[in-house]
């Protein structure tokens, strides 16, 4: 399991590197533009932050923690995460590294679900959190920091509403109140711990899950972290079979899809010295076969394990009860189903950008390539030729030039459209637009108490952000075609080969507004009536839905900006390079006319810089074709990348 990440990490280290290499490169061979610049930053960044994200859901009692002690936390030679019968994962825990922070665990206090903000929105903010220091050297001691995650404190059924914790018309809620008619919640409402584990520096994320009730009440699980893991680890527990609860999580919260495992746990409960090994596994087959049946799905598809026994068999070296608690079933699964999607995604993402680079900067050499050429001919068919030819030759240059020099009078006015078109596309994509239609449904949310009159805020606010994105496509896609005019004017014009500019499309933020939509829609579309602790609830869940949307606009802000910066990169680096060219060619036929270079010299030295572009083209190619070869390696040896 170490190795398949670090097999990983090494492909993409090789990937990075050999990016790196293209990039100095290309500013040693002066190839590098604007949009080149902004690419390769990006694809860079991407590459440095990427991460495996893996969460664990499941009800009560099912043995979550312990699994993911088994899994990832037996070199320890102790339980690491709280694990118990009953309630021990109180809050949602991520598990970490980042070299940025100490080892240490971070603590959200609960009291900040009263405020109108997310998980998300605290995430920036140090002084939100509670951090306590591990000590690396004393897993005992990391055991009992780490003890936080269970912790839990007694509040009046008043303060649990205001919390969304309390539902008073659920008729299971009284028999949770104590002889003092208090209701019991978590300490913290999330807790990050930040851990050098050699799993976590290779760049996983394990998401702890509490049961049913946080995942529904705490709309940062529903809308971001379960439904953005690269792997969901969904864990029922033999002993108790499949219950309603399980499937309701299962079909509303996670369902059959790419990296969705199911594991049936606790099968050392149905070990009986009584019976046959074949009777027993039969026995387990059996559920294994009804837990697939009552979620829809292939008996392969569930992993029976013990995770206890995992524990134990890892701890003490007992390779016979490690084997017996099938857990290497389910972890070669894990990883066979994470690392292969993860790489896929990248990969894809990787070989769109690096099409785009290679073509941009082969256009680049070939212009400069012709502009050689076209020098050559020039100087070729100026042999044997008197003054009063390579006289004409220059004043046919100047009138190039000139003409040249007028076509950029004539862009200046497309930039004056351009600035206007860009001014306009950040009155529907702007962060002013959506904060003002966040206070709209705020606002509408506090006139109407009713299901209906929130449902319906709630309608309008993803219409009206909808509405925004399709006009911002529409914008940018005005900008676009007025660019793509442009290009093709200088192109026939002036004989610049010129790539088209630069896409730009809104699609993937559409599509996160839909998902955040469906699972809105999922919580509270069907609802007819909401009670009151609901619509308490649907507000903090509205919280989570502004926060989302922001973040999603603010990238997709962050990214048209961007786009808006180099679409012009490709035609100005064409013409820096033409108008250079022009000079050049002027200077040289002057020189000539002048009598102050010998005419062959002036040719030898154009083809000597012929063939060094030549030899520039084939380098490029090559660092295309290096950066091709380690994305699409399916094996990087460990020493190599080391």
């Amino acid at each position: 399991m170490v190795r398949d990440l670090e097999q990983y990490s090494a492909w993409r280290h090789g990937v990075v590197v050999a990016l790196q290499q293209y990039q100095a490169w290309l500013h040693g061979a002066e190839l590098a533009d604007a949009a080149t610049e902004q690419r390769l930053a990006r694809t860079l960044a991407r590459l440095a932050d990427d991460k495996l994200s893996v969460a664990f859901v499941a009800e009560f009692s099912r043995g979550k923690s312990e699994l993911i002690n088994s899994i990832f936390f037996a070199d320890y030679g102790q339980r690491i995460l709280p694990s118990a019968a009953g309630r021990t994962t109180m809050c949602p825990t991520e598990l970490m590294y980042d070299p940025a922070w100490p080892a240490c665990i971070r603590l959200l206090p609960i009291e900040t679900r009263a405020d109108n903000l997310s998980t998300s929105d605290y995430r920036d903010n140090a002084s939100a959190w509670t951090m306590l220091p591990l000590d690396l050297d004393s897993p005992a001691a990391m055991h009992e920091v780490f003890r936080q995650v269970s912790l839990t404190r007694h509040v009046n059924v008043e303060e649990a509403k205001r919390y969304g914790l309390y539902d008073e018309d659920d008729p299971d809620m009284p028999v949770t109140l104590d002889d003092n008619g208090l209701v019991e919640i978590s300490l913290w409402r999330h807790a990050i711990i930040n851990f050098p584990h050699p799993l976590l520096k290779q760049g996983l994320v394990i998401l702890d899950t509490p049961g049913l009730n946080a995942i529904g009440t705490e709309p940062e699980l529903t809308l971001n972290l379960i439904p953005h893991a690269h792997a969901v680890l969904f864990i029922l527990a033999a002993d108790t079979g499949v219950t309603k609860s399980d499937i309701e999580v299962w079909r509303k919260h996670i369902g059959n899809g790419a990296g969705r495992l199911v594991v049936l746990n606790k099968i050392d409960s149905m070990w009986d010295e009584l019976r046959s090994d074949a009777e027993v596994n039969a026995e387990i087959a059996r559920q294994q076969e009804h837990a697939a049946h009552m979620l829809a799905l292939e008996p392969r598809q569930v992993f029976p394990v013990s995770a206890q026994k995992a524990l134990v068999g890892k701890i003490n070296n007992d390779a016979a009860l490690l084997d017996k608690s099938r857990l290497g079933l389910l972890e070669k699964a894990l990883f066979n189903e994470l690392i292969p999607a993860k790489k896929d995604i990248i990969r894809k993402q990787l070989a769109r950008e690096l099409g785009t680079l290679s073509g941009a900067q082969q256009a680049l050499v070939g212009a400069r390539m012709r502009g050689i050429m076209e020098q050559l001919h020039e100087l070729k068919s100026l042999r044997g030729k008197n003054q009063s030819v390579v006289a004409h030759m220059m004043r046919r240059i100047d009138v190039e030039k000139k003409e040249f020099d007028s076509s950029l009078f004539k862009l200046q006015a497309t930039r004056a459209v351009f600035t206007r078109l860009s001014t306009e596309l950040y009155t529907s994509l702007g962060m002013d637009i959506l904060r003002d239609h966040v206070l709209g449904v705020r606002a509408a949310m506090d006139r109407s108490r009713f299901s209906t009159g929130m449902r319906e805020a709630v309608k309008v606010f993803f219409d009206e952000i909808k509405r925004d994105l399709q006009a911002s496509e529409q914008k940018t896609t005005e900008i676009r075609e007025m660019m793509e005019v442009m290009y093709r004017k200088f192109s026939s014009e002036h004989g610049l080969t010129l790539a088209p500019p630069m896409a730009f499309s809104l699609e993937r933020y559409r599509d996160e507004i839909a998902d955040i939509e469906e699972v809105y829609d999922a919580q509270f579309g069907t609802v007819t009536l909401l009670v009151t602790s609901r619509v308490v609830l649907m507000e903090r869940f509205f919280d989570s839905i502004a926060s989302a949307v922001k973040r999603c606009f603010k990238a997709a802000n962050a990214d048209a900006e961007a786009w808006l910066k180099v679409i012009m990169a490709p035609l100005e680096a064409q013409i820096r390079q033409h108008k250079a060219q022009l000079k050049h060619r002027l200077a040289s036929i002057q020189r000539i006319h002048d009598a102050t270079d010998s005419l062959e010299q002036k040719i030898e030295a154009f083809e000597r810089s012929q063939a060094e572009l030549e030899q520039l083209k084939a380098r490029l190619t090559e660092l295309s074709g290096n950066i091709s070869i380690a994305i699409n390696a399916e094996y990087v040896a460990l020493d190599a990348a080391a």
